[in-house]
């Protein structure tokens, strides 16, 4: 069920029997030279197909934007900040918690919106709800190792390919050059650098650790059709067991 698509009376009708709804959320910014602006939007929004599909469950809009400000630099990113999206977050889910939502599912696609959502699930719970933060790129790397990956690489890559190869531009795809910060400091993540064994977290934009707009050990030539297709798949299907599991979950007592 999208809200969307129901009338006031329905959505009246749902309030009156539900208290869960799951909301979208991803970001408009750099994926690579060969990967849409929209990555991050699209991915969560296909896996609302299988909610859908199986769960009697209010779906909202996807919010397409996030925080993307380390990814400034490459053309087209936009970025609410971390005050941007806790304004419009905070203000979709206090219109949903007066009608009687105490469960939250954020169907997550970019690791930038972590800290806000987590923010306002706090604010959820000292509120006698719950929420769950559902980061689909990193359960997908759950159920199954070989899927794991970094931004923008084989993983997004291959559920680009699933959901519509019109996505995907390997014509202008550019190889993994990481910018080492020395000879002794070696990238080791889009975080950190590498010294004696151990990670050191150095904050940087995105472009100053790699030109190419991606990064991770999955290779974006790598990815399939039928990588991406099985990845969504299991994926979604995990989503819509979990979301039956977290709605029986008991509110937290105020």
């Amino acid at each position: 069920m999208r809200l969307e698509e129901i009338s006031w009376k329905q959505a009246e009708r749902y309030f009156e029997r539900k208290d869960i709804a799951v909301i979208p959320v991803g970001s408009i910014e750099n994926h690579g030279s060969q990967l849409a602006l929209g990555t991050d939007y699209l991915i969560p929004k296909k896996l609302t197909e299988w909610v859908e599909r199986e769960l009697d469950v209010l779906i909202l809009p996807g919010v397409p934007y996030g925080v993307a400000n380390h990814h400034q630099g490459f053309p087209g990113t936009i970025s609410l900040g971390e005050e941007g999206l806790y304004l419009v977050m905070s203000k979709i889910v206090w219109a949903l918690y007066e009608y009687g939502i105490r469960k939250f599912v954020f169907l997550n696609g970019h690791g930038g919106n972590d800290g806000v959502l987590n923010k306002i699930g706090l604010e959820i719970e000292d509120n006698g709800g719950i929420s769950a933060l559902f980061n689909w790129w990193q359960i997908a790397g759950e159920l199954n190792p070989a899927w794991k990956g970094g931004h923008g690489g084989g993983e997004e890559t291959a559920a680009m390919l699933a959901i519509d190869e019109k996505y995907v531009h390997m014509e202008d795809y550019m190889p993994l050059v990481p910018n080492d910060l020395s000879e002794n400091l070696p990238v080791s993540s889009v975080k950190t650098v590498r010294f004696k064994g151990v990670d050191v977290i150095i904050p940087r934009h995105f472009q100053s650790v790699t030109e190419s707009g991606w990064f991770g050990p999955d290779d974006p030539r790598d990815a399939t059709v039928s990588w991406g297709n099985e990845m969504l798949d299991a994926t979604g299907k995990y989503l819509c067991e979990f979301i039956a599991e977290f709605e029986k979950v008991e509110l937290p007592k105020l």
